[in-house]
């Protein structure tokens, strides 16, 4: 019988704009996590990098121009790389100084904007997704380590979201990737020399379901994926759920009270535990479900038996 964990809140944005569509939660120093709000409203064309000091509570928010997909610390202090719109830039949380890395993303499609990402052995691979969810036309890019040119490895993605790898082996890694239309998570043979994902396997399938993976990592074990569930109706509660990469079989859920819509996951050290973060939205609510939603847009903790936090590496600059 799988597990059952409720998560609790652990912290609040302080205004709704923050809670519309908070994701990406990344270990970012000691008791310190970052996160982007991807927009600050259904209508908005901007969003935030922000760092949430878990020790103390409080929250930075770093106003940004664009709408980020994904944000990762790198070996440079202060700086964080920051998919946001159509191109990469190097975000200096500081100083404020945004450097315009990397142009061009899917500039041979309209209305696809940079969505989530992963970093890996200094590698960086992240996904697009279509602004109206309706068309296979958003890419999925490689960044090589040490690169300023992103390999093309997919064209027909949706909303291409969580990611995590594993077993590299002379750049040759298994990928887990999910396009959230699909409602399944895929594991791929990702080659970073050849620049091509190969071999598609169905790991995890919800079609025929009401809810959409959306966020995942993979467990400190490298055996199971935690994956964010985002649930579009009047739900009274969120969830994720732990699979196990081999058969795919549902090991554990932390629920995330009168919060359905859930979006990423990340594992914190807190307090001597090890601990599952979850961020979770209160994007596309009528009235009636935000109302009854009281805890949406928060950040969540839930328990977990992980002796460790694995890894969350920086992306590593030249």
């Amino acid at each position: 019988m799988p597990q059952e964990v409720e998560a609790s809140v652990l912290f609040v944005p302080e205004t709704e704009a923050l809670r519309f569509l908070p994701e990406g939660p990344y270990r970012y120093g000691s008791n310190r996590l970052s996160w982007v709000a991807i927009t600050h409203g259904a209508d908005a064309k901007s969003g935030s990098l922000n760092v949430f000091d878990f020790g103390n509570g409080s929250n930075r928010n770093i106003p940004l121009t664009g709408r980020p997909g994904f944000a990762f610390p790198t070996n440079r202090p202060n700086v964080f790389v920051v998919g946001m719109e159509r191109s990469v830039d190097l975000v200096d949380i500081e100083s404020g100084e945004v450097q315009h890395w990397i142009g061009g993303i899917d500039a041979q499609v309209e209305g696809t904007i940079i969505n989530d990402g992963v970093t890996f052995d200094g590698h960086l691979v992240f996904g697009c997704k279509e602004l109206t969810f309706s068309k296979k036309i958003a890419g999925l890019y490689l960044l090589r380590r040490g690169e300023q040119t992103p390999v093309q490895l997919l064209d027909n993605q949706i909303c291409s979201n969580g990611k995590a790898v594993r077993n590299g082996r002379d750049g040759v890694y298994e990928f887990f990737d999910i396009c959230s239309p699909s409602q399944q998570v895929l594991r791929w043979t990702l080659d970073t020399n050849s620049g091509k994902v190969t071999e598609p396997q169905v790991v995890v399938d919800l079609v025929g379901s009401d809810v959409f993976p959306d966020g995942m990592i993979m467990t400190p074990d490298e055996k199971s994926l935690i994956v964010a569930i985002y649930d579009p109706r009047e739900s009274n509660h969120g969830e994720a759920r732990q699979f196990s990469i081999a058969t795919g079989q549902l090991e554990r859920t932390w629920i995330c009270p009168a919060s359905p819509r859930v979006t990423c996951p990340q594992l914190i050290e807190r307090n001597g535990r090890v601990e599952l973060l979850l961020t979770t939205a209160d994007e596309g609510m009528s009235p009636e479900l935000r109302a009854k939603s009281t805890n949406a847009g928060a950040l969540f903790v839930g328990e977990t038996d992980f002796d460790s936090a694995g890894e969350c590496p920086a992306f590593e600059l030249k």
